[in-house]
């Protein structure tokens, strides 16, 4: 009996593998949608956040607060400070390619669940502030690649387990005010958390067994070399001559940029690695401190959105901190100092260095203890990675405010064109003052012109900055503001809600501008139509914008003082 012989076509082969592919994708987000929704199904929402996520679609990717990679699977989820109560659920587990999972900031209660530790992906495993209970699951020591576990504030209680001691890429570790009791272990990864590190996150319950390594002393410094030794976390302390050698004795050739408080040098350490070499040019009595406190507060603020310092130098001559190196310059730089090889940055680039910035500085505000205002927001502060993410720099130089205060009084510092009115005119700075600064740096992102640059525009029609961007958006000509070298490559809609966000950042009155995690969440798209339509309600007088004892103030023009405006930046 002959057998029957099929011949499949090249064509129709690939088709078949097409339509393979295809149900295999379908079935992985069908997969991810139903975890998602049991977490959805688990939670109280009286803020309507999850309001997006559908069962009924086959893709969560479509819904708000979720990131998916091109093949359509879950990377992120971002829930932080979003009023949910309830539980977690053991569906998350079901997630493979997870990197972040961020519910930090609300009133979730319940245990970890143990199923948390098959998410092989997962980077970063934000649970702080809630209300947490039972132990910490040993399964999550088989996160391989987990850098950051915050579990702090929360009810925990037993013992840190001794496995999680096996991750060698954890780099922050945040267990502070819970109750966990007994030892703090010592070996293997945690090696890196030292017994400073510890005490800065409170442990005031756990005992240290066995006793906290000997830190090593260095050789003796030779004289006038270096400072006394001081020992930061898990900070590494260069000497002087390592950082001479990394940036060439300091050479102009390998300058990155200028500021108010000293020159960045681009430097390579002996390892190969590049760095970027901030050398403060104040270095007088009592600069010790100011130094120390500017070091631990930089150690202590970690987020994937901040520039993480990698270490420091200090002598009596010296005063300087290393960063990691950052490809991609600053947001100012790509702006308009980019050279004609490096193409411009394309539009779902600048909504992505938007929200990163504004979670950046939502970490300050609202996750640092003492709170940090930045009082220098600007494009050329937002450092932009490999990838292109955003990381805030140069908030270390912040004055620190204390949860008590609801402002701080000194002499006013920042940059020409960014200055919010009221601290102009008071020194009083708040939260809000970034706010505004973040509003401005937004209208540079998306016209790709500085701040003041566009206060020119606006005052050639005789017309102050907010009147004269709203005024082009109601008649929706977008093309006069948005950045000529994206060549129309953008879409109308998404600009004028960035547009939006920014005037809703830049109101004269701090009490009517929102906070950076209200930023947030309007930029992942929740919120804002119902605090625009608000504002538009509102009779905005031109008088606003301006205030009544400074009618040239230079938050909206160009300053004719001898004062550069890098001068403002100066030290804070």
């Amino acid at each position: 009996m002959e057998r029957a012989v099929t011949v499949i076509s090249g064509s129709t082969f690939v088709c078949s593998v097409l339509l393979f592919q295809l149900i295999i994708s379908r079935v992985a987000a069908n997969s991810e949608g139903d975890a998602l929704n049991a977490l959805k199904t688990s939670l109280e929402d009286p803020k309507h956040i999850l309001q997006s996520w559908d069962a009924t679609l086959v893709n969560p990717c479509t819904w708000f607060h979720v990131t998916c990679n091109s093949e359509n699977s879950v990377t992120r989820v971002d829930l932080g400070n979003a009023f949910l109560s309830g539980q977690l659920v053991s569906q998350l587990g079901q997630l493979p390619n997870l990197q972040y999972l961020q519910l930090y900031g609300n009133n979730i209660s319940g245990e970890i669940p143990v199923e948390l530790g098959d998410l092989t992906n997962l980077v970063s495993l934000d649970l702080y502030s809630n209300k947490l209970v039972g132990t910490i699951p040993p399964t999550l020591a088989r996160l391989s690649k987990l850098r950051f576990l915050r579990l702090n504030n929360n009810s925990l209680t037993g013992t840190i387990p001794l496995l999680l001691t096996t991750v060698k890429s954890l780099q922050v570790l945040e267990l502070s005010n819970n109750n966990l009791t007994g030892d703090i272990p010592v070996n293997g990864s945690f090696s890196q958390f030292t017994p400073i590190s510890f005490q800065n996150n409170h442990f005031n319950i756990i005992t240290v067994s066995p006793p906290p390594p000997i830190v090593p002393t260095p050789p003796a410094p030779s004289a006038a070399e270096e400072g006394p030794e001081v020992h930061l976390g898990e900070l590494k302390r260069f000497s002087l001559r390592e950082l001479q050698v990394a940036t060439d004795a300091f050479s102009n050739n390998n300058i990155l940029r200028i500021g108010g408080f000293g020159k960045v040098y681009k430097g390579r350490l002996a390892d190969g690695s590049l760095v970027a070499v901030k050398r403060l040019k104040e270095c007088t009595q009592g600069g010790e401190l100011r130094f120390q406190t500017e070091v631990e507060m930089i150690s202590v603020a970690v987020h994937r959105n901040l520039l993480r310092l990698h270490g420091f130098c200090m002598t009596p001559m010296e005063r300087l901190l290393v960063y990691p190196y950052m490809a991609n310059g600053s947001v100012a730089s790509c702006l308009r100092d980019r050279p004609e090889s490096q193409s411009p940055l394309a539009w779902p680039v600048r909504k992505q260095i938007a929200l990163g910035a504004a979670r950046g500085l939502a970490y300050l505000h609202d996750h640092c203890d003492p709170k940090i205002i930045h009082r220098d927001v600007k494009a050329a502060n937002i450092l932009l990675d490999e990838e292109f993410e955003a990381l805030v720099g140069d908030f270390g130089l912040a004055k620190l405010m204390d949860y008590k205060d609801t402002h701080v009084t000194t002499d006013v510092r920042g940059t020409i064109g960014h200055i919010a009115p009221e601290y102009l005119s008071t020194g009083k700075s708040s939260e809000k003052t970034d706010v505004f600064g973040y509003g401005v740096m937004l209208l540079e992102l998306i016209t790709g012109k500085r701040a003041f640059d566009l206060a020119r525009l606006a005052n050639e029609n005789d017309a102050m900055l907010l009147d004269w961007v709203k005024g082009l958006l109601k008649d929706k000509k977008l093309e006069i503001l948005v950045d000529a070298d994206m060549q129309g490559n953008y879409i109308d809609e998404e600009v004028e809600q960035l547009i939006q966000v920014a005037l809703l950042c830049m109101q004269d009155s701090p009490m009517k501008r929102p906070k950076m995690s209200e930023v947030v969440r309007m930029l992942e798209g929740d919120g804002l139509a119902e605090k625009w339509e608000e504002w538009q309600k509102a009779d905005m007088s031109r008088e606003e914008f301006t205030h009544p004892d400074l009618p040239n103030a230079p938050w909206l023009v160009d300053s004719t003082s001898n004062i550069p405006p890098d001068e403002l930046s100066g030290p804070r």
